[in-house]
């Protein structure tokens, strides 16, 4: 079988599985409304939702994307369709959360933005971040990861989480050692693509890999590629959640070789700061690091698309030069219009497409009442490029993140948001943009193959796997 015809086998059998749950349900209950008085979807709109928004999220690969699979998405432009979807269910069925009528589960979708705040906010009681399909899927590498932690366990791990990656501020107090790994990857980066003649992504990602395990575990582990390869293993099981057996001996294996690392603790890594960060035994800081390498790979893709926009967009382009040259060295540390071209990168590609909490408890809403462990859905692309109610929905906008801001703005949770927020969304910026003013430094970055960007009309899919830049002078 060829990859695209996997692919494509793959989005079938996620559509005859979902499509088959609402057909089930359907013959044992079709009532307009849910028990507690929320709207609930028709048969109809439930398949339709699966079509157009569960199964080509399942297929491009949840916890690792599938290339073949994001190719394919954006040949088809998917994601569109599937904002289109949601859209068409608002205007329906009004705020929401709309229930679907689901035989193996209670399952709500959130279609309001205060609902997205309130979702987020009261996280992770009653809104536990710890749903069961979250669960079955992070149990393949990171088993007693804080995101499927809960009570006392979670409390302490979210604390140590916080505490090595430094949540709450703007700029890692490892930066005067991160930044000069930054720029000595982006040399290589450059070499590579000279000696292509153009960067492609295998190009960007073996030097983005690379700073990464420097920066997680140090130097030693920068060719590591037996860690990256059991990494990568372990999450394509974790694609299929409940669907894929536990690879045991490839879990053992992986946990041993962060161990490693952790126990030599190399100065000028994270290791060494978890070394000197206080733990108990309930924290497991071989459990946690996984997650952080999870983080890493959705900012590699969300740095390579910013490139992207950077590069076909002259003024903005401009204007990240001028703040790179004001800012050498050491000051890269806080870049504050490249930041916000990463986060626009990540509002109009989100990396992290569903956001899934379950209700630990009945609570109560507008139209009615949401049952105890019923699964929510916040699919984030919905809430970014909503063109019904965003004027700058597909246009690249980074002003919107030269500004502090709150629950009284429309919902763009790039990092999700409330007490459960990514953790390490400050230090991968940090990394990020720094990365970015490394690349452009000197260089005027020209999107050779790809997705045509057009301004204004940004493609709602954008596969980083197949952009490609000429770096000229």
């Amino acid at each position: 079988m060829t990859k695209r015809n996997e692919n494509l086998a793959l989005a079938a059998g996620a559509l005859g599985l979902i499509g088959g749950y609402a057909v089930g349900k359907m013959l044992a209950k079709s009532s307009a409304a849910a028990d507690g008085g929320l709207p609930q979807a028709s048969l109809l709109d439930t398949v339709a939702l699966a079509v157009d928004v569960l199964a080509p999220t399942f297929a491009k690969g949840v916890i690792i994307r599938r290339p073949g699979a994001v190719a394919l998405a954006e040949q088809f432009q998917l994601d569109t369709r599937a904002v289109q979807r949601l859209q068409k269910l608002r205007n329906k069925y009004g705020q929401g959360p709309l229930m679907l009528p689901l035989p193996i589960r209670k399952q709500a979708v959130v279609l309001a933005p205060e609902h997205v705040h309130r979702v987020l906010n009261e996280s992770p009681d009653p809104f536990s971040p710890a749903s069961s399909e979250k669960r079955a899927a992070l149990s393949h590498f990171e088993p007693e990861g804080v995101l499927i932690s809960e009570g006392a366990l979670r409390t302490e791990r979210r604390r140590f989480n916080e505490d090595v990656l430094e949540s709450n501020q703007a700029v890692h107090h490892m930066a005067a050692r991160f930044l000069p790994l930054v720029d000595q990857e982006a040399v290589r980066i450059l070499a590579n693509a000279r000696e292509k003649g153009e960067l492609d992504w295998d190009a960007w990602a073996d030097g983005w890999y690379r700073l990464v395990r420097r920066v997680v575990f140090g130097d030693a582990a920068a060719d590591d590629q037996e860690l990256n390869d059991l990494t990568v293993a372990l999450r394509k099981a974790a694609n299929w959640a409940f669907l894929h057996p536990k690879k045991k001996a490839t879990q053992a294996r992986f946990f041993a070789r962060i161990q490693h690392y952790l126990d030599r603790a190399e100065p000028g890594s994270l290791a060494a700061v978890i070394a000197r960060t206080p733990h108990t035994a309930d924290t497991k800081p071989v459990q946690q690091v996984p997650q952080w390498l999870f983080a890493f790979d959705a900012a590699g893709m969300a740095t390579f698309r910013a490139l992207a926009l950077l590069a076909s967009h002259p003024e903005q382009a401009a204007r990240a030069s001028e703040e790179i040259r004001e800012k050498p060295g050491i000051e890269r540390k806080f870049l504050p219009f490249l930041r916000a071209t990463l986060l626009e990168a990540v509002r109009l590609w989100p990396t992290t497409p569903a956001i899934l909490r379950q209700s630990t408890r009945s609570t109560e809403w507008e139209q009615g009442t949401m049952p105890a462990r019923t699964g929510i859905l916040v699919f984030t692309p919905f809430f970014h490029r909503d063109d019904q109610r965003l004027a700058y929905a597909h246009r690249f906008t980074p002003e919107l993140w030269l500004h502090a801001r709150s629950d009284a703005d429309w919902p763009l949770v790039p990092f999700s948001g409330g007490p459960a927020v990514c953790p390490a969304r400050h230090l991968v910026q940090m990394l990020s943009s720094a990365m970015l003013a490394a690349l452009v430094d000197g260089h005027q970055p020209e999107l050779v193959s790809g997705q045509r960007m057009v301004p204004g009309q940004l493609p709602g899919t954008l596969n980083n796997y197949g952009l490609r830049f000429a770096l000229g002078k």
